[in-house]
Formats: C-alpha cells, structure tokens, sequence
C-alpha cells in the first residue's frame, strides 16, 4: 500500500474529534481526508445540524481543496465515528463526478486500511448520469 494513505489517515484522525457544538449541531463524528493532483492532503469533518444545514467530511475536505485553488482528486478516504474506513455518501460521490466529469474513474477510495482494500470511484458509481 503507498505510504500516502496512512499520511492522510493520520491527517484524517488528527481532526476527527467529535463533539456536541450546542443543543442543535455536532461536529467530528466523520473526518476524510483527500489528496489532490499537486500532492497536498486537505481535511474535513462532518457538520451535522437539526436541519439540512450540515456537511460530510468528504465534501468539507474537498471544499478546502477547492478554496486552494485545486480541483483534481486523486484519492479520498472517510474514518467513521467507530474508526473504520467508510465509502464516501450519494452526495460526496456526486460532487466528485461532477468535478471531474471525463476522470471521476480513477480516484482512489481507501475502503479498509487494515486490508488495503483500496477501490475506485468509477467503481463505486457504475453508469453515473453524466
């Protein structure tokens, strides 16, 4: 397995920390970590609120790449709240789709990092719309 993704799973672990923000939102249940096409690792954590305002970790790391000027993925990975790898959401897949519509195949998904179980997104999103 390259060394690569244990780095960003530590990046990941560092910022999980899950906590009740108030009576209404929680934080850090979920922590990802994405790696981009120059190299840098960016971090997220889940926002979750009492309405539809929240935001998946997966999603929050890859806002950050965006708000550095970056947009290519080349791998991600989700650390849920009982510290096993998860595949990213519905939601988080689709934005990856939509911001590599002629590439989104080839990002890399840590599925197991016990196993090094590591699979793609085309994989996981089979025949996507676009």
């Amino acid at each position: 397995m390259d060394p690569i993704w244990i780095e960003m799973y530590q990046a990941a672990k560092a910022v999980q920390n899950g906590r009740e923000l108030s009576d209404y939102v929680s934080a850090g249940g979920v922590s990802a970590a994405v790696l981009s096409a120059s190299g840098k690792i960016y971090v997220g954590v889940c926002v979750d609120t009492c309405s539809t305002l929240g935001i998946c970790a997966e999603r929050n790391a890859l806002f950050h790449m965006i708000t550095n000027g970056e947009q290519e993925i080349k791998k991600v990975l989700a650390i849920m709240p009982n510290g096993k790898l998860g595949a990213p959401c519905g939601a988080c897949r689709e934005l990856m789709v939509q911001l590599m519509p002629n590439h989104y195949q080839a990002i890399e998904v840590l599925m197991d990092l016990e196993t090094a179980e590591i699979t793609t997104l085309g994989e996981l999103t089979p025949k996507w719309w676009i």
